[in-house]
């Protein structure tokens, strides 16, 4: 049953606070980010009651965050970020999702949105051919089994190497498109057929490759050290792993479901499953978590250079591509942190 809007403390006009009080087992307080607007949709799914189900996760640190975008996902609603404490908290897949590292990408041209325009029809009909998308397709980089094998461990340089992009573009990646503890060998053979045949490719659902431009720039100089100015056109691609990010969920969930009862887990909703993460399985699955990462982001490079050729058949080799960024929204990562108590609502430190 989703909460009702009264159970929420407004603490200010962006933050409404769900207290640890409210549910037996709670360890500690959920916390959404949104206005009185967005609050009117939030509340119409399950997406609150998740993010104070993520507050029952053993060894939680801080509060059960959910950011404005929140809406009903599995185990953990989409749009939360939850920490858990290295030596006593637990991993669970739901937090990361199917889609391991679906991120952006943003692309910077050497063109303008009046180059582009009377251009554009031509312009996406060639990304089309060049960039699959859709359920089930297949991509132009074939690469063999062995050859997947170091795409898991070797992410978006492995495809730059092979001639399939610049030196820089790894440059402005996260984890410079690498996350480090990657583990082919903790991926699948039904993960690796899946994703095998799929790198450069856009996959379906909300994922896209879209030609927009600089409409209005908020801070000069943050978007000069970018690269970036009014009217510029810029290509942004948001993707992630595609089937083989989903296998890695499936698999390893059904693993935690296993392993639950063995480590005496006990939690709400089942999508939660999870282990601690210095146990066996929590291991493996971090190592083939951070394979499934890798992929995404040999992914984007592969779809940048594809991107990089159509827009060279259309507007000529004046037509330069660079990489601005390039960041996951659904990934699990080791970060150090100072954590101090923070009042929740007046008098009650929350957990730290």
């Amino acid at each position: 049953m989703a909460i009702e809007k009264s159970q929420l403390r407004k603490l200010d006009d962006y933050r409404w606070l769900v207290p640890k009080s409210t549910k037996d087992g709670m360890r500690t307080d959920a916390l959404i980010y949104a206005d009185a607007r967005l609050l009117e949709a939030i509340v119409k799914d399950l997406s609150v009651e998740q993010a104070m189900n993520v507050a029952f996760l053993p060894g939680i640190v801080g509060r059960s965050l959910a950011m404005p975008d929140i809406h009903q996902g599995y185990g953990f609603p989409i749009g939360g970020v939850a920490a858990t404490d290295v030596r006593s908290g637990v991993v669970s897949p739901g937090g990361v999702g199917f889609d391991i590292n679906c991120g952006v990408r943003l692309l910077g041209t050497s063109l303008t949105k009046d180059d582009v325009t009377p251009k554009l029809r031509e312009l996406v009909n060639q990304l089309f051919r060049d960039v699959p998308s859709g359920t089930g397709s297949k991509g132009f980089l074939e690469c063999s089994f062995p050859e997947l094998n170091e795409v898991l461990e070797h992410g978006a340089a492995w495809v730059v190497e092979r001639g399939y992009g610049e030196a820089d573009d790894v440059t402005f990646c996260e984890e410079s498109g690498q996350m480090d503890g990657a583990d082919a060998g903790k991926v699948s053979d039904r993960a690796k057929q899946r994703g095998r045949p799929q790198l450069g490719t856009l996959g379906s659902g909300n994922h896209f490759l879209e030609v927009q431009y600089v409409q209005k720039v908020f801070e000069p100089e943050t978007a000069h050290a970018f690269g970036l100015e009014e009217g510029q056109a810029v290509v942004l691609i948001h993707c992630g792993s595609r089937g083989l990010g989903h296998q890695v969920c499936t698999d390893y969930l059904k693993t935690m479901n296993d392993a639950m009862r063995r480590y005496e887990i006990d939690l709400p909703d089942r999508q939660l499953a999870c282990v601690p993460m210095n146990s066996p399985e929590g291991r493996d699955y971090l190592a083939a978590m951070a394979a499934a990462a890798n992929f995404a982001w040999a992914n984007r490079q592969a779809i940048t250079h594809f991107a990089r050729k159509s827009f060279r058949k259309i507007f000529g080799d004046a037509a330069q591509l660079r990489v601005v960024y390039d960041v996951a929204h659904n990934i699990a990562k080791r970060e150090k942190h100072r954590i101090a108590p923070v009042r929740a609502y007046g008098h009650t430190p929350v957990q730290a």
